[in-house]
């Protein structure tokens, strides 16, 4: 007798959680997932008791009554007072907070750095933080820092959480792991990590040593930019974000637990590993994101859009249309403007540009601004492209062009980003930066006409 298949059964997906192991795609979806079967209680979030002989505990990064809550419920094998005892200052003394105005240091003008060199000092996450700017109030929970990290060590038995900010990493050489209560992040170059606020975590190398840019985000977290006309698709596309499964230890040694808490820094000590949630389920959590697949969108018949067209991620602020802080990139794409004068022009913006270069030669600078590097232009400073992108682009032959080899990106604030005394007398200044402009020529003759 001939069995022949049931025509109407359906092959269901074998990857339940989508098609990257280790990770949930979407941004700011309710994620559920378990390290151990039946871990995560199923129809409700607190049950008397919980499988395994685990604590419930919820996370909260957003008040209650926001709309939507951003919240997760954690199953642990210890409650998260058990990993917090009685604090002790401790000082580090070069990751600074908001505000952090130096009376000995000036920060109007136009700044550019080479890349931060490595000392041969071994560094972890926390001592090698550099913050090279601040802005806002770290109290009132508006504002920003941006920060080089110089990482050639491993966290051991050491754990962070910040109370103060989202941390958003955007590495340049080499590549880190995020051991966090949630699960691991593995990031490299042209990947960013979302850490939030709150979420306590270690910092591994897996290939060093590492240098990158962290943009410290003091008021409302992150979120997809309205892409209004731009329709559903373009630009970052939720399903690009990864969330990670859940992953714990039950290690019991001694460790420290380090807090930033309103700019100070706290250590407690406890005995054991606090990354022990068996599972968890809800919509706050870190992610990590491919900047290779952000789909850029810009002007096809002539004209340069302005640079909020490239915003990856957005932290809102009370005022509607002007962000806390934008995240920028400016990667691979191709130009087609006609007749236009195809680079960033010259311009004067209320918002306060840091720029870092991931890899690669940006278009509107040429040279100085090298990987690794960044720049600073303060709201309401003059700025543009320097004698040598100006002269190339206002005589270049228009044809299809593309822009390749390339990846910057800019933290943009509302707010005024005030030098740090390592900034501004540590880091490797370019003194000569203002200069680039000098060569600039009049054109201008009263001819009618003239180009």
């Amino acid at each position: 007798m001939n069995r022949h298949p049931d025509p109407h059964r359906m092959v269901q997906a074998a990857t339940p959680v989508g098609t990257t192991e280790g990770y949930m795609p979407g941004w700011a979806n309710d994620f559920e997932t378990e390290a151990l079967p039946g871990a995560l209680p199923q129809g409700m979030n607190s049950p008397q008791k919980c499988n395994y002989g685990l604590y419930g505990e919820q996370l909260s990064g957003t008040a209650f009554t926001a709309n939507p809550p951003e919240r997760t419920w954690t199953y642990r094998i210890r409650p998260s007072v058990k990993h917090s005892t009685r604090y002790e200052r401790i000082d580090l003394p070069y990751w600074r907070s908001a505000p952090n105005v130096d009376p000995e240091v000036g920060s109007l003008g136009q700044y550019r750095w080479d890349p931060v060199p490595h000392s041969g000092e071994a560094l972890t996450w926390l001592t090698g933080m550099r913050t090279m700017t601040t802005a806002g109030d770290v109290n009132t929970q508006v504002g920003m820092a941006a920060h080089i990290y110089l990482v050639t060590a491993s966290m051991e038995d050491e754990y962070f959480y910040s109370a103060d900010s989202e941390l958003l990493v955007v590495p340049q050489e080499g590549r880190l792991r995020f051991a966090t209560e949630l699960g691991i992040i593995d990031v490299e170059p042209k990947e960013i990590a979302i850490i939030p606020r709150g979420l306590v975590y270690r910092v591994e190398v897996l290939e060093g040593p590492c240098r990158g840019f962290v943009c410290e985000n003091y008021g409302q977290k992150f979120e997809l930019p309205a892409r209004g006309p731009i329709g559903a698709n373009a630009l970052a596309n939720p399903r690009d974000f990864k969330a990670p499964v859940a992953a714990y230890e039950d290690r019991e040694v001694p460790s420290t637990l380090t807090i930033k808490w309103c700019g100070q820094f706290h250590q407690t000590r406890i005995g054991q590993s606090p990354l022990d949630v068996v599972a968890w389920h809800g919509n706050y959590a870190p992610y990590k994101y491919d900047l290779r697949t952000y789909c850029p969108v810009g002007a096809i018949l002539f004209d340069h859009p302005d640079p909020s067209i490239f915003t990856v991620l957005t932290a809102p602020s009370g005022v509607p249309g002007t962000a806390n802080i934008d995240f920028v990139l400016f990667r691979e794409r191709w130009m087609v403007a006609e007749d236009t004068f195809r680079p960033p022009w010259y311009h004067k913006n209320i918002m306060s540009e840091l720029m870092g270069n991931i890899y690669g030669q940006y278009d509107a600078k040429p040279q100085g601004f090298v990987p690794g590097g960044m720049s600073l232009h303060n709201m309401m400073l003059p700025h543009g492209p320097d004698r040598d992108a100006f002269e190339k682009a206002s005589n270049a032959n228009l044809g299809p062009d593309k822009l390749d080899h390339t990846m910057s990106f800019m933290f943009e604030t509302r707010f005024p980003q005030h030098l740090t005394a390592f900034a501004a007398q540590e880091a490797p200044l370019q003194d000569d930066y203002i200069d680039c402009w000098d060569s600039l020529e009049k054109k201008f003759d009263g001819t009618p006409g003239k180009k």
